[in-house]
């Protein structure tokens, strides 16, 4: 059983997704929280495995409630939730550490896959939206110089950044490069140690801080 907690300050909006979640044979909605504060405290008491987290709260908003909860919580997965597509905190959101992002307008079976993706370890952002967010808001906060954690890339690593970056899953980059795909996951394993970053979706964002991959490639 996939334990969720939802947070969202609309009861309306919590049990819509309750309804739609507790459906499932192999997920249950464990606990709702109406804002970042209680998302926080009861993620600390709770432990669910996923949390489904709008973005957009009054007092602790959901980007900065989701930065409290990875950072002491990383077993937990929190997966993004906004009204809109295109929206700089859901940047700041897969910055802080969510493993995806979905539209609140969302379809049932979609909710429902996202949260088991995020629950296997991977991430819930569609790859071409997933560009197209950071390309949009990203660009601004690029370093001059590149990142120390790339200088200790190989060719290899680095060239498969650029294809994450790019939305190629590991079997498409397995065909780019003529590889097997079980030697793509290795190189990204070790990819996403060396840069520090937990999923896709964080690696995305540092390729296009450190201008290895621009808006519109």
């Amino acid at each position: 059983m996939i334990r969720v907690l939802l947070v969202d300050d609309h009861e309306l909006v919590r049990k819509g997704f309750k309804l739609m979640l507790d459906a499932q044979p192999d997920l249950g909605v464990v606990g709702e929280a109406a804002d970042g504060v209680q998302a926080v405290d009861m993620s600390r008491r709770l432990r669910p495995d996923v949390v489904l987290m709008d973005l957009h709260m009054p007092g602790l908003d959901g980007v900065r409630a989701t930065e409290l909860i990875t950072a002491e919580l990383p077993e937990v997965r929190v997966l993004a939730l906004s009204t809109f597509d295109l929206d700089e905190n859901v940047v700041a959101a897969l910055r802080a550490g969510a493993a995806g992002f979905l539209p609140k307008d969302v379809s049932p079976e979609e909710l429902i896959e996202g949260v088991r993706v995020v629950h296997r370890g991977e991430s819930a952002v569609a790859p071409r939206l997933l560009t197209r967010l950071i390309g949009t808001f990203v660009r601004a906060s690029r370093p001059k110089t590149v990142p120390a954690q790339l200088t200790g890339l190989t060719d290899r690593e680095r060239e498969i950044l650029v294809l994450i970056a790019r939305g190629r899953s590991n079997p498409e980059i397995a065909a780019d490069l003529a590889v097997s795909p079980s030697t793509v996951k290795n190189h990204v394993t070790s990819l996403f140690a060396k840069i520090g970053v937990r999923d896709r979706a964080q690696a995305v964002i540092v390729a296009y801080e450190a201008a290895l991959i621009h808006p519109g490639e």
